[in-house]
């Protein structure tokens, strides 16, 4: 229910009325009085106040019924859990046929994401900072991000060369950035522009070299 319309011996009563059948609040809600009554005299000619309130929608439902959509124009049934912590709001899809939503490495995932997150702050207040996964998604391929990161390190260290990566988002890259910091004799810096842009892992030493017989 987004609208009511609602009646009482005062404008501010019809007003809570309509609140609490909505279970809003004024600042979510935009109030259009149709009616502002009359008292009338000695119980004769009184009139009630009526007014029509309407529960605005918040750019986190505004996000949600958008990815809702997306769902259902891909033929994925699925369910949606919103969280909000401050400026970040989580995204969680599950359901069948989810493996459509995440895409070849995550970058279905990604680009739902992105358009998530426009969608919600055209009309936010604030900007919002939006993280959407699919049935675990983001931390199976974090824990496979840094699994390659260190065997691409001691590869790149073995072989005394620089070793480039596949492109990543900058989500990724940084996770490759992390994994690796703390790795002796290895550094890393991205390389490439927009949908290009990768990690090159580079050994600071090169190897021992083997004497000639």
């Amino acid at each position: 229910m987004r609208e009511v319309t609602a009646t009482g011996h005062s404008v501010e009563a019809a007003v809570e009325s309509a609140l609490a059948q909505l279970k809003t609040t004024k600042n979510q809600a935009e109030i259009i009085v149709v009616d502002k009554g009359k008292k009338g005299f000695l119980g004769f000619g009184a009139r009630s106040a009526t007014v029509t309130v309407r529960k605005l929608v918040t750019p986190l439902e505004t996000a949600e019924q958008f990815l809702q959509d997306i769902c259902s124009q891909m033929g994925v049934n699925a369910s949606i859990m919103a969280k909000k912590s401050g400026r970040n709001i989580f995204f969680e899809l599950k359901g069948d046929k989810i493996a459509l939503l995440i895409g070849k490495r995550g970058q279905t995932l990604n680009s739902l994401q992105y358009l998530t997150q426009l969608v919600i702050n055209k009309n936010a207040n604030e900007y919002l900072r939006v993280t959407l996964d699919a049935e675990g998604y983001r931390a199976r391929r974090k824990q496979s991000l840094i699994q390659l990161a260190e065997r691409t390190a001691h590869k790149a260290l073995k072989l005394g060369k620089e070793i480039s990566l596949e492109p990543m988002s900058s989500n990724e890259r940084k996770i490759i950035h992390n994994a690796l910091t703390g790795i002796k004799n290895i550094s890393t810096y991205s390389s490439g522009e927009d949908a290009l842009r990768h990690i090159i892992i580079s050994p600071d030493i090169k190897p021992v070299q083997k004497a000639r017989k």
